[in-house]
């Protein structure tokens, strides 16, 4: 059987950087542009007909921006397989954070190399979470403190093993699978089975969630588990 490749909907109001995303992405056989949108309501419109992989966001759009369509697809029961990854100018944008709560799966900076880029959009596709490294701890911290968390965190929580929610701070940190099975003296595999239980227990659909959700609980703060 044949994969398919991943399907892309770039989202941006200047049409250069669409043209030039829109080109590498073409240029490589796994990747493929569906579609492009040039506000914010037009994603959204594309993104629910289309139903993409991913979606690269511009944040600042004019109308809708990129903030508000993330919400909506995020919030689409029909777009449970459909990723958002925002692309900013700035790496400390309060739009930024309200993304990634908005379901957003992560965010890379708009001078990012063109490798780096398909990368992301492969690890996103995945279903991994794809945050800056070098800016997501300041970003956090900067923002995690002035949102009210979920209401059904703190319960969610709660209900966590002392296993699960070591495996969580420990994805907050950034360790990827690998990294945590051996830092715990696990298998790769029951790693992965802990990160299935807690996007199921904690409602995110990827790991960029649980990174949100472990900061803005209190559960890891920038300076310290």
């Amino acid at each position: 059987m044949v994969n398919r490749p991943v399907r892309v909907l770039l989202a941006d109001d200047q049409p250069l950087l669409r043209t030039g995303f829109g080109l590498l992405i073409d240029s490589v056989p796994d990747l493929t542009v569906v579609g492009e949108a040039v506000s914010g309501e037009q994603a959204v419109e594309l993104a629910l007909r289309l139903r993409p992989d991913v979606v690269l966001m511009d944040v600042r759009m004019p109308g809708t921006d990129g903030l508000e369509a993330t919400r909506r697809i995020c919030a689409d029961p029909g777009s449970d397989r459909t990723r958002v990854l925002v692309l900013t100018t700035f790496d400390l944008d309060e739009y930024v954070y309200a993304a990634l709560r908005g379901g957003a799966s992560g965010f890379l900076l708009k001078d990012i190399l063109p490798a780096d880029l398909l990368n992301a959009i492969r690890v996103v596709a995945s279903g991994e979470g794809m945050l800056a490294p070098a800016v997501t701890r300041r970003l956090i911290h900067e923002f995690a403190g002035r949102g009210e968390p979920r209401p059904y965190v703190a319960r969610a929580l709660s209900g966590l093993t002392p296993r699960e929610l070591e495996v969580l701070r420990l994805v907050a940190r950034g360790l990827p699978n690998p990294a945590l099975a051996e830092h715990l003296g696990l298998s790769v595999s029951t790693v992965k089975t802990h990160v299935r239980r807690l996007l199921a227990k904690l409602r995110a659909h990827d790991r960029a969630q649980l990174v949100v959700i472990a900061y803005e609980s209190g559960l890891v703060s920038a300076g310290g588990a």
